[in-house]
């Protein structure tokens, strides 16, 4: 997985999965830019990171937003190898206690911004670049009280077969990582609040066939795998640890 030479773009590379991918293609060899709205955690993310890293406060739901971003990758790195869509945010949606604009606000940072982070970066990707965007099992587990959050990770993986299928011509590869319950802070924020991870995973581990929620870095590397594989287009790469391929196979099924 050498990215000597590479340049990439992670939004959302200011934690979690996001963080762990940055992290990896800077030790790849890949010059990186990371995104992330909220100032001192971008910061300090960058500082983490070190090496050459640039760092852009960025609300990608803001068609201006995107438009600098696009600007600044562009003045800096001159072009853009790879682009990880990771940026997105969880939240309740139940049947009838759920508001438009709480419906609205994920379905435009999780889908909507996707699409236009890659149509506005697409400028600087020459041929041969890769795309990876970032799904989840949330999309056919059923998980009640998910409907949006659940409906952006089906429609980023049905997005990115028809980007496949446009940008072939040119070489550019499109392709998704399916993460299932992974160690991040998005277990700790919005309606998780005062939980923690370790809590959470005792819960949900035995449902898991390999008994435990994955390592932001285990996603990191199949990502990175994607960005890197020259002969894949159009695929996905799931890590859940066996939830939705092998469920069966989970602790508390067996004997």
């Amino acid at each position: 997985m050498d990215l000597q030479g590479k340049t990439a773009l992670v939004t959302g590379g200011n934690s979690g999965i996001g963080l762990a991918t940055a992290r990896l293609m800077l030790a790849q060899g890949a010059r990186v830019a990371i995104t992330g709205r909220d100032r001192a955690k971008l910061d300090e993310a960058a500082a983490e990171l070190g090496g050459d890293v640039l760092a852009l406060q960025a609300d990608l739901t803001d068609p201006a937003a995107l438009e600098r971003v696009a600007r600044a990758v562009g003045d800096t790195f001159g072009h853009l190898d790879i682009l990880f869509a990771n940026a997105g945010i969880s939240g309740p949606t139940p049947l009838g206690k759920t508001t438009l604009e709480a419906f609205e606000t994920i379905l435009r940072t999780n889908l909507t911004s996707v699409f236009f982070t890659v149509q506005s970066l697409l400028p600087l990707m020459g041929d041969g670049g890769a795309i990876v965007l970032n799904g989840s099992v949330m999309r056919e587990i059923g998980s009640p009280g998910s409907a949006a959050y659940s409906a952006t990770k089906a429609g980023v993986t049905g997005m990115a077969k028809v980007f496949a299928a446009e940008l072939a011509p040119r070489g550019i590869r499109v392709n998704t990582v399916i993460p299932g319950a992974t160690r991040t802070p998005i277990w700790t924020r919005g309606a998780r609040a005062g939980a923690t991870i370790d809590a959470t995973e005792k819960a949900i581990g035995p449902r898991i066939p390999l008994g435990r929620f994955a390592e932001a870095d285990e996603v990191a590397k199949a990502v990175v795998f994607l960005a890197a594989a020259s002969g894949i287009t159009a695929a996905e790469i799931v890590v859940d640890g066996g939830a939705t391929g092998a469920p069966w196979g989970a602790p508390i099924f067996r004997a």
